[in-house]
């Protein structure tokens, strides 16, 4: 007998601090999609869609551009109303069939709001939430910086207008995991076995109901092991409520102590020399305390873009397509931290270390 949720369209959520590997994980899914026809809604913060442009840049067949959706008017959780709900309703009324639709949320989306929105009668008819994937930075975890009894947590929110939930980051955390279906330990290669065990049992003994903690290197998973969870989360969302909902629930409506976050976008001339181009952002990073630095770079007579993604003075890099024209050759970066940075002091860096 064919279950209710079998002929429904499924969705699969991806959540996670920013830096954890999300994109990553994803653009390694769509490699190994196995001919599944997948539409994609990444929710970009900040000016300049990173994430969705190396998505939209990736080759692959069963994901063309035409299904890949940005949202960028801030945390996804906190529009779902103006923005993922239309999107949705637009994506399953296409003529276009879709095997599966993949959510990337930003690093400071709240899971439960967004797993909620399926029940909106037009979408839950036709789609159902296979799962919410949490990835997780062991690599940060083990540093101390996201685990929930630490001082030391990554400062990794970003200003956002539209957002209405301040909950600290290790609360966020907890909410991140406490929605999870499944949670991918990423970067596990660059802790020790040990380290990695402690961190199952802790990341564990958050989540208050069974589990599947997986652990990956470079977002690498297999798509069998990613998709086809049938969870339904929708389903039992009241079963995982996040502390927001929680304290409005409880008619408690204090105010957390949180940091202030800002981001902006700096555009520099062609780069010279890639390798000192490297050493002078860890600099800068080092300097100004940038907790994410990510961006594309136009290295003089190279034809390939080069990717850019830092998380604190951690710095990846790769050339991941070719320009596809000359007005688009250009190096944009994202500079994300605490408010307060030196922003004309960052410019005026960055632009001299591209010459």
């Amino acid at each position: 007998m064919q279950s209710e949720t079998s002929s429904k369209i499924p969705a699969t959520i991806v959540t996670g601090f920013l830096g954890a590997g999300k994109t990553t994980l994803i653009r390694n899914l769509l490699n190994s999609a196995n001919g599944r026809k997948i539409a994609l809604i990444v929710n970009e913060f900040g000016d300049l869609g990173v994430d969705g442009d190396l998505l939209k840049g990736c080759g692959v067949e069963t994901c063309s551009e035409e299904d890949v959706v940005e949202l960028t008017n801030g945390c996804i959780c906190c529009t779902v109303a103006d923005d993922f709900i239309p999107t949705m309703e637009m994506l399953i009324g296409r003529d276009r069939d879709i095997d599966h639709i993949v959510i990337e949320t930003s690093g400071l989306a709240l899971p439960q709001p967004l797993v909620n929105a399926f029940n909106w009668p037009e979408i839950r008819e036709r789609v159902t939430v296979d799962g919410v994937v949490t990835v997780v930075d062991s690599a940060a975890v083990a540093d101390g910086r996201f685990a929930h009894d630490e001082d030391a947590v990554a400062r990794q929110r970003v200003a956002d207008d539209a957002l209405d939930h301040d909950s600290p980051l290790e609360e966020l955390f907890e909410d991140q995991l406490g929605c999870a279906d499944m949670i991918i330990l990423n970067k596990s290669d660059l802790v020790s076995d040990i380290a990695i065990s402690r961190i199952e049992q802790d990341v564990g003994g958050q989540v208050a109901r069974p589990v599947k903690l997986v652990r990956a290197a470079n977002g690498n998973l297999p798509v069998e092991v990613l998709l086809g969870l049938e969870s339904a989360t929708e389903n039992e969302v009241a079963n995982r409520k996040s502390h927001h909902e929680l304290h409005h629930e409880n008619g408690h409506d204090h105010d957390h102590d949180h940091d202030e976050f800002e981001s902006f976008v700096v555009e520099v001339g062609a780069v010279e020399n890639p390798t000192q181009f490297m050493e002078a952002l860890k600099a800068i990073i080092e300097e100004h305390d940038v907790l994410r630095l990510k961006g594309f770079a136009n290295v003089s007579g190279k034809p390939m873009r080069l990717l850019i993604q830092a998380v604190g003075g951690r710095i990846d890099q790769y050339y991941d397509r070719e320009w596809e024209s000359e007005s688009e050759r250009k190096t944009q970066l994202v500079v994300i931290g605490l408010a307060g940075l030196d922003r004309g002091r960052i410019e005026s860096q960055l632009l001299s270390a591209a010459a």
